[in-house]
């Protein structure tokens, strides 16, 4: 994933009352502030200054190219001067492409002994930006206002964060995720309407019997699985059960052999995630843990138990981080601790949490598995970094989407865990342990979620204003008895 090979398009609005030469200058401008994002290198995609339009022909040609281009993934909008917005209607009304409105001046502050006319008709940002935010507002259509001069470190921060979920947007429209077999029996939040997914989203979910699957896995070569194994032994801290001559190292090979059946599968299908479940493994001898984890760890959207939702919410968050110390992985709720540091959660899975996660050693051990009635899975062990993080949850209401948002503070282990191998993190939520479990509980948010070392809240809320969902976020500020409120607001 390199998202510099992504761009958005800066579109510059004016008109031509003000004579070539301005228009000139406004393209000089636009271009200028183009190349200083791409210098400065804080925004994760390109930016590339497309055009002056100035016409409503203009402007709906732009957007039907941005429309058609692969690479662009979202058009930013600026007024220099003042543009009529009856010209924008049309262009507004076919985009299809996310919108970012920039609200910026060319001049950072205003030359109080030399400013004249020719210095206000060209610098006109402050009330064109505003007949511009009306006829989007008229018209409903969904945008991030962005303000500040275009020097300004803070402005660049919100571009890249609507950027990068610009991204995870664009890698989801056409993405295609396999489920191998259903969801785990009589679940409910893993349940879903996937052609409404489809039409909101636009990614497909699709199913392929896990048979499928078994008749890939069993055609893998045993120089693939060689190789693979060497990859084993270099990158992590084998069990010696595992190791070549252990008891165990058949499970290991089982293991190599799962990996690289669904990796092929994958990469044959074109598809972007999957997701299994324990209680559909016909044909195969062990729940696949360090395959699903390494996969993971690769860019794939996973979650367990047939949860095509957050499978597809891991694959677009691991877009958006693209490029940024730590990951984004599936995660759990798993069990708590009341009474350490004011409430902790400990967050795991039966096996597939995947290594960005990591902080010091991971270790490559087998276990037994009290479900799925299999052999011993093989897995990946450790502990993830204390950091600041979030945990993101995709739902389902039946008539709408809602994603629930909470932030936490990632800790270290408060003491060892020698008898869990699995992969685990720690946290405490934000505002506290017992009024944001309160309030994720009252929004709805599932026990599934994409746990993310690197993205902020509003990237998150970017993302969703693009898929045009609800977004509740749960950090520092909520007040419950305001958040049930605020609740009851959305339900209206």
């Amino acid at each position: 994933m390199q998202l510099k090979q992504k761009v958005v398009w800066l579109v510059t609005g004016s008109q031509h009352l003000y004579g070539q030469d301005i228009l000139k200058e406004v393209a000089d401008h636009s271009l200028s502030i183009s190349e200083y994002f791409n210098q400065e290198n804080n925004i994760a995609v390109r930016v590339a200054f497309k055009a002056v339009v100035t016409t409503q022909e203009e402007i709906l040609q732009v957007f039907l190219e941005a429309n058609r281009s692969e690479d662009c993934v979202g058009v930013m909008a600026w007024m220099h001067t003042f543009s009529p917005a009856k010209m924008w209607i049309n262009g507004l009304k076919v985009l299809s492409k996310p919108l970012l409105h920039l609200h910026t001046q060319y001049g950072e502050r205003i030359p109080w002994e030399s400013i004249d006319m020719d210095y206000m008709n060209l610098h006109q940002s402050a009330h064109g930006d505003r007949e511009f935010g009306f006829i989007c507002t008229r018209m409903k259509i969904p945008r991030k206002v962005v303000v500040g001069h275009w020097k300004d470190i803070e402005l660049h921060k919100e571009i890249d964060h609507w950027c990068r979920a610009a991204c995870g947007w664009n890698d989801l429209q056409g993405a295609k995720f396999v489920r191998f077999g259903d969801n785990m029996r009589q679940v409910a939040v893993t349940e879903g309407d996937k052609v409404e997914a489809q039409m909101k989203f636009g990614f497909a979910v699709n199913t392929h019997g896990v048979g499928d699957l078994v008749e890939v896995i069993n055609k893998v070569s045993e120089a693939e699985i060689a190789q693979l194994i060497e990859t084993y032994v270099s990158s992590y801290s084998l069990s010696e059960d595992l190791k070549k001559g252990g008891e165990k190292h058949a499970s290991l090979v089982e293991a190599a052999k799962i990996e690289l059946g669904l990796k092929h599968f994958l990469e044959h299908g074109g598809f972007k995630g999957f997701t299994n479940t324990f209680e559909d493994l016909h044909g195969m001898s062990q729940l696949p843990g360090l395959p699903v984890q390494r996969l993971m760890n690769a860019g794939y959207g996973y979650a367990g138990e047939g949860d095509w939702k957050t499978m597809a919410l891991v694959r677009a968050m691991k877009v958006m981080g693209t490029g940024l110390p730590g990951g984004n992985a599936f995660m759990e709720d798993y069990t708590y601790d009341f009474k350490e540091q004011g409430g902790l959660v400990l967050g795991a899975h039966m096996l597939e949490v995947d290594e960005c996660l990591a902080e010091g050693p991971i270790r490559c051990e087998i276990h037994p598995l009290g479900i799925g009635g299999k052999e011993d899975p093989v897995r990946l062990v450790f502990d993830a970094k204390a950091c600041s993080a979030l945990n993101a949850s995709l739902i389902d209401l039946g008539n709408k989407y809602r994603m629930v948002v909470n932030k936490v503070e990632a800790v270290s282990s408060p003491n060892a865990l020698p008898k869990l191998p699995v992969a685990r993190t720690i946290w405490r939520p934000l505002p506290d342990f017992k009024s944001a479990s309160t309030a994720w509980i009252l929004a709805g948010g599932a026990h599934h979620t994409c746990f993310s070392q690197n993205l902020s809240t509003q990237v998150i809320e970017d993302f969703c204003e693009m898929a045009g969902i609800e977004c509740v976020v749960i950090d520092e500020n909520t007040n419950l008895r305001s958040f049930k409120t605020y609740l009851k607001g959305l339900d209206l």
